[in-house]
């Protein structure tokens, strides 16, 4: 499969992002799997509470954070929002290597491609 994003075709199946909360410096962090379907959320993790970035009820506690497994079905789009205010974007890693997404101002689409 392949992800677009920013411009960008990656040839992966798997694919990881994370971002900063401005304030609390929460780090919230996915894996995402892209399928025929979409992009399907696998796991979530965040390693503290803060404003906006609150984990869901069926969320454990680990020495690194909260984990879940969303409830979410695969997403055609995910838009990811950049205000370009936060001091820091989102990181994308796929592969073994990692990529800071540009903060335009404008939302970021990802999406399965071919």
């Amino acid at each position: 499969m392949t992800l677009c994003v920013a411009g960008m075709a990656l040839a992966v199946s798997t694919f990881t992002l994370d971002w900063q909360h401005s304030v609390a410096r929460t780090t919230w962090w996915e894996r995402w799997e892209v399928t025929a379907e979409g992009l399907a959320p696998v796991e979530a993790r965040i390693t503290g509470l803060g404003a906006g970035m609150e984990p869901p009820p069926e969320a454990r506690r680990e020495a690194d954070g909260w984990h879940w497994s969303p409830r979410v079905p695969p997403q055609r789009e995910v838009v990811l929002s950049t205000s370009g205010a936060t001091g820091g974007g989102w990181r994308l890693c796929a592969d073994g290597a990692c990529f800071d997404l540009p903060e335009t101002g404008r939302p970021l689409v990802l999406s399965a491609c071919d």
